[in-house]
């Protein structure tokens, strides 16, 4: 990680060359929809590089399918069953996985049917959602964001992780009692290693990221 080397860039520019790079990409499962994370814990605020990209994407005509894993938490007595602030619940029980699967990227393998679930769990209410289904069509684009996506086999096209140093996380982050679980993650996951594009956001108002030169674009 202290070998990479990061470029200073707007979070704007930044939305602007991911989308770039996604109209000249192939999904990789031989499907014709394209499946894209944005990974950090919640003090990065991976819902605004998200909705930039979104913008960015519909200019270009592309269908877009914005997906939190906020909304695929599991209930409240699954999650709160070892107490309500166990890092390690937090880090490997709090999200449904299996449910990502089932309604987010099975029906986008080829021969899918497209339909996707925006979400299934209230977290306030502690209820399910009972969102309608959402069509992503043929050339559509899934963002997916939120904590602790990689490392689970997702079929992602495109992975980008919001790094934040320890301090910076510490700094930003209400509940400290979930810092461990970001610990644990650098240890058994190392995002900033496996992700193919890796931005530093220890001051979100001037991010830089380490580019996609790695990928074969500019």
């Amino acid at each position: 990680m202290g070998g990479m080397r990061y470029e200073a860039i707007t979070w704007g520019r930044m939305a602007g060359r991911l989308a770039k790079h996604l109209d000249r990409l192939v999904p990789g499962d031989g499907g014709d929809r394209l499946k894209v994370a944005v990974d950090g814990a919640p003090a990065a605020r991976g819902e605004e590089l998200v909705a930039l990209l979104a913008e960015q994407l519909r200019d270009r005509g592309r269908p877009v399918h914005v997906v939190a894993a906020q909304g695929f938490l599991r209930p409240a007595s699954l999650r709160y069953e070892h107490g309500r602030q166990d890092p390690d619940a937090y880090y490997g029980d709090w999200t449904d996985i299996g449910a990502l699967w089932r309604e987010v990227f099975t029906p986008l393998e080829p021969g899918g049917t497209g339909r996707v679930l925006p979400d299934l769990w209230d977290p306030v209410k502690d209820r399910a959602t009972r969102s309608p289904y959402v069509t992503l069509p043929p050339g559509g684009v899934l963002l997916l964001h939120g904590p602790f996506l990689l490392g689970h086999w997702f079929p992602f096209d495109l992975s980008v992780h919001l790094r934040l140093s320890p301090a910076a996380l510490a700094r930003r982050t209400e509940e400290s009692w979930t810092l461990p679980a970001f610990a644990r993650y650098e240890t058994e996951v190392d995002p900033a290693g496996t992700a193919d594009v890796v931005v530093r956001a220890d001051d979100p108002r001037h991010p830089a990221w380490t580019g996609l030169g790695a990928l074969g674009s500019d």
